[in-house]
């Protein structure tokens, strides 16, 4: 997640913002006008800022000016109120990247435009948050755990050709990392990568996300917009939890599948969608097409090759690896010194059960590399429970068996609900997992059924 600076002299309006923020778990600064804003960009690395245009002293305007001459890579969005548009336009023009009308419309036209302005700074830095790449495109770590053999193997073989893959496997398991893997090896590697989470979004704003609109399709459509589709033309588009799509979006995204032809939003003129299709879920889409919630015709277009990504705790001997390269990757985005693993460290990395894999791992190191104050980064820093008993030796991580990991989760998860009284959104926040992955861990432990 991200560390971004949100400016306002409004404590409501600055607050509203930081919260929308938070929820998606990045960490937000805030600033009460644009000296404390200068102030706190020097002192801290940030990837993003959020910013009013009218406030006492400093302005947004000259704010975004002196942010952007510092700092290159910061992406910034700028607050205005009705009647500061021109203001707004011209923030643009010295290198804002989007602008928000106040009051905000909803929490998840926030939650779009961050989203997009992060991805966008990721791309231009060369790296994503679970990117660690060789040339070849292929995960930079040497895999001996026998169980990535065959994924590695698989992408190989499919990657060169135009077939559409299907990534199955647990929520932050690493399906993005290798979506990007099969399109580095693609005949399209030159092209676009670009990728959307279907669970992120609500329906309306997830179709204009997908197909752009026209101007004066819905309210708030000021001018006209290409969607995620068209900038993917000649290149690949991964679309995340595929799963979640409605019945309706669903049957339209058959039809691009298909014919390779689709309409924006309010439109009427047909245009090309020339792209190499992947797609990921963590769900089982073959009891949703028997459930009647996804299509089946859908599905074979989009599963000419399924491809399963082993969970975490399913390849031990990778752990302590991929730590290491993500540990790398954490500290360059943070803008620290180099950090290492230390032994109690790597002994609670092996010993916890990582529930929310990948992505609950990297949070960790993330949590650490912020906290520590060392060079060696320690098990304390990193705020994950260790197991009582003497430490658990590096050497035996490939005899933990899945039985045994699959108690330590069923512990894990209860303890968290027992520490938050049985409040499962803060269980899994504590656990590094999305609330719809915690409902579906609860019913194959046998905790509780989902919402």
């Amino acid at each position: 997640m991200a560390r971004i600076l949100v400016v306002d002299d409004e404590e409501g309006i600055r607050e509203l913002v930081a919260e929308v923020l938070e929820g998606e778990g990045h960490e937000v600064v805030r600033a009460s006008d644009g000296e404390q804003a200068l102030r706190a960009l020097d002192a801290g690395a940030f990837a993003a800022l959020v910013t009013d245009m009218r406030m006492p002293g400093i302005d947004g305007l000259e704010l975004v000016r002196r942010a952007r001459a510092a700092l290159p890579d910061l992406e910034i969005l700028v607050l205005t109120a009705h009647g500061t548009i021109e203001t707004a336009v011209e923030a643009i023009k010295l290198g804002a990247r989007e602008y928000l009308q106040k009051p905000l419309r909803s929490p998840a036209e926030l939650r779009l435009v961050m989203a997009r302005a992060l991805e966008h700074r990721a791309l231009a830095l060369g790296r994503e948050r679970e990117r660690v790449l060789d040339q070849d495109g292929l995960p930079d770590l040497s895999y001996g755990d026998p169980a990535m053999r065959p994924v590695l193997d698989a992408i190989a073989k499919v990657a060169p050709t135009a077939a559409n893959v299907l990534l199955l496997g647990e929520s932050g398991s690493g399906k993005t990392l290798f979506a990007r893997a099969i399109h580095a090896r693609s005949r399209v590697a030159s092209g676009p990568f670009v990728a959307l989470n279907c669970a992120a979004l609500p329906a309306q704003l997830l179709e204009s996300e997908l197909f752009g609109h026209e101007k004066g399709a819905y309210t708030g459509a000021h001018a006209q917009r290409r969607g995620r589709i068209e900038l993917a033309e000649g290149g690949t588009f991964f679309l995340d939890e595929i799963g979640e799509l409605s019945p309706e979006l669903q049957a339209k995204l058959l039809r691009v599948v298909e014919e390779r032809a689709f309409e924006r939003v309010g439109g009427s003129r047909s245009l090309r969608a020339d792209v190499r299709w992947i797609a990921a879920t963590h769900h089982d889409l073959r009891s949703a097409i028997a459930a009647g919630r996804f299509r089946e015709d859908l599905y074979h277009r989009l599963a000419v090759f399924p491809v399963r990504i082993p969970a975490l705790r399913e390849r031990p001997r990778d752990v302590i690896p991929l730590a290491e390269a993500l540990l790398v990757s954490v500290v360059r985005e943070l803008g620290r010194p180099p950090l290492e693993l230390g032994a109690s460290a790597k002994a609670a990395i092996v010993e916890h059960p990582w529930p929310g894999n990948v992505r609950e791992l990297r949070n960790a190191l993330e949590r650490g590399a912020i906290v520590t104050g060392q060079s060696v980064l320690e098990a304390e820093a990193l705020g994950i429970e260790r197991r009582s008993g003497p430490p658990h030796p590096l050497t035996n991580a490939p005899a933990l068996a899945s039985k045994k990991l699959e108690a330590i989760e069923h512990e894990a998860i209860e303890r968290a609900l027992a520490q938050h009284d049985g409040n499962r959104k803060r269980a899994a926040e504590q656990l590094g997992i999305g609330l719809r992955t915690l409902y579906d861990k609860l019913r194959r432990h046998g905790l509780g059924e989902g919402p």
